[in-house]
């Protein structure tokens, strides 16, 4: 009986580990890349800023090169916000 048991609770527990692997983003921030995911993420402009650097040079072996793409673009921006932050008068 206990061997029954065993059996299924281990069945359940790896039905229950299933979706975690089918949400994996091979490494992916779908935070910065889509905007997906961010309930909880609040960064200053130089996190943001560090982070999409981070991001980017995974390059190739994560992101296709439209994804690599809009990573800069939002690079770009960020780095644009943070000279106008601080230009004076500011």
């Amino acid at each position: 009986m206990k061997r029954i048991a065993l059996v299924v609770m281990a069945g359940f527990l790896a039905l229950g580990s299933v979706p975690a692997y089918a949400a994996d983003t091979g490494g992916k921030d779908e935070c910065l890349l889509i905007s997906k995911d961010c309930k909880n993420e609040v960064d200053s402009i130089q996190q943001k800023i560090a982070k999409l650097q981070a991001e980017i040079n995974k390059g190739g072996r994560v992101y296709t090169a439209d994804e690599l793409k809009k990573l800069h673009e939002k690079l770009k921006e960020a780095n644009d916000i943070l000279e106008d932050l601080n230009k004076p008068g500011h």
